[in-house]
């Protein structure tokens, strides 16, 4: 290899975060950083535990002291630091239910302060799209809510709230993934919203987010087809370069969002997709969770080649990396601190929490009658964002199996996604054949008949819940 070629590769791995299989630092990360990787993402399948997360951020560390780490801790429903046992902030929904600015700046940086001591200096969140679809699969709960300039103020408090502990901060998913009822890992979904809308719905958080010094912002895999009905925004320089860059004036780096979700790679692959999101705007390239090093050389191989081509400009990849770098020097981490960290919990009080929650009369009724409460929590499948997070009442410890439910028992049916097809009404038509007054509790984003809303499942919530319902763990 000349050393012309030498460079050129790498400024190309300057524009990738690979994420890495196992819960060690896999060997060929630590090579590529000393051939000018920039960044990694870690996810919840390289998290055990707080002690052996505290010991991989420390070797990602020595091994590469200015490496960008970057992780999904939004908070709520979505965890990395916390997976599986569940996060210790209840996350978007509730906080901008409680609509105090104050408490969501200071829940993310309570988030920031845990991120900084593990030596992760970039956060992918906020979750800024405004979840205008009540159906939507991946969204609801991860957003501050269904008004774009109520889910706008939330956005600058969380983006102070990191940024001012120095971790940098990335608005997602631009330019917005609340309007959709398919869920983007999966397949590709579209927008379908006219101009004028779009303009003060989903560009409204995006807008308020770059006003406020947001370090990155993250592409959606969506397609938008008022602004470029052929491309997803991970693909097109319309969006990116004439919306993001043009319109609303961000100057900081472009993530795109997890190039293996199909909505990404379903019809070229990964490599031809990591092409084409430099191409139109992208610097900086989350190749996914379960990146091996074949499957990051083939990446790195394809834009290589794409440059050598001519097909993919030399000057948009150096352009791409020095964003990068600038990003790298300007969030810099302080050092990791030995040994596990503990969140900060203190913020939240069950009176606090609760004030987010939805209570029906029904559900009022139910708790003013003299009877023993239990709660049955009924499996909800996750969406992959969330991924095998504890979630709900019994991640609190606050569960009763309902083949065990006592006679005479006042029953709470706990679930998530409470559509007219999920099996927890089931269990509430069975409990109440048996005699026993019941109510239905949805533990995320509302979607049916149920009585009460909590609008998070993370164990924060869970234990508000418990409290609410006069619950309490053995």
């Amino acid at each position: 290899m000349d050393t012309t070629r030498e460079a050129l590769r790498r400024l190309v791995v300057g524009t990738l975060m690979p994420g890495f299989v196992g819960t060690t630092v896999a060997p060929w990360v630590v090579r590529e950083y000393a051939g000018g990787l920039a960044a990694v993402c870690l996810y919840g399948a390289n998290v055990a535990d707080p002690q052996q997360l505290s010991r991989l951020c420390a070797d990602l560390r020595a091994a590469a002291p200015d490496l960008l780490v970057s992780v999904d801790e939004e908070g709520g429903d979505v965890t990395r630091l916390h997976y599986p046992t569940g996060s210790d902030q209840p996350g978007n929904a509730v906080l901008g239910r409680i609509d105090d600015t104050a408490l969501t700046r200071d829940s993310a940086a309570a988030i920031a302060r845990e991120l900084t001591a593990y030596g992760i200096n970039l956060d992918l969140a906020p979750v800024v799209d405004v979840n205008s679809a009540p159906d939507n699969p991946v969204i609801g709960v991860r957003s501050f809510g269904a008004d774009a300039a109520h889910v706008a103020r939330h956005t600058v408090a969380a983006i102070e709230g990191l940024q001012s502990q120095g971790v940098a901060a990335c608005a997602k998913h631009f330019p917005g993934h609340g309007d959709t009822v398919t869920d983007s890992h999966l397949a590709l979904p579209r927008v379908d919203a006219p101009a004028d809308v779009l303009e003060v719905r989903e560009l409204e958080p995006f807008r308020t987010a770059v006003a406020a010094g947001v370090a990155c912002v993250m592409t959606s895999h969506v397609v938008v087809t008022a602004i470029d009905p052929d491309r997803p925004s991970t693909f097109s320089p319309t969006m990116l370069g004439g919306v993001l860059r043009g319109r609303l004036g961000f100057d900081g780096v472009i993530v795109s969002d997890a190039l293996d979700m199909a909505g990404a790679r379903a019809e070229t692959g990964i490599p031809e997709a990591a092409v084409r999101a430099l191409d139109a705007g992208c610097d900086l390239l989350c190749t996914g969770s379960e990146t091996t090093e074949q499957y990051y050389l083939a990446i790195v191989d394809a834009v290589v080649a794409a440059v050598e081509s001519g097909r993919l400009p030399h000057a948009r990849v150096a352009d791409a990396a020095a964003r990068v770098e600038r990003l790298r020097r300007d969030f810099a981490p302080a050092g990791v601190t030995s040994g596990p960290v503990a969140g900060d919990v203190g913020l939240w009080s069950d009176d606090v929490v609760q004030q987010a929650f939805s209570v029906s009369d029904a559900a009022r009724e139910w708790l003013a009658l003299d009877a023993s409460p239990v709660v049955v929590q009924v499996a909800s499948e996750p969406n992959l964002a969330v991924g095998r997070v504890a979630w709900g009442p019994d991640a609190a410890g606050l569960t009763t199996a309902e083949e065990a439910v006592p006679a005479r028992a006042k029953v709470a049916v706990a679930g998530r996604s409470l559509a007219p097809s999920h099996p927890a009404w089931a269990v509430v038509d069975r409990l109440r054949a048996q005699g026993h007054p019941v109510i239905a509790v949805e533990c995320g984003w509302p979607r049916g008949d149920a009585d009460v809303v909590t609008y998070g499942g993370s164990p924060v919530v869970a234990r508000a819940l418990g409290r609410l319902l006069g619950v309490t763990a053995p």
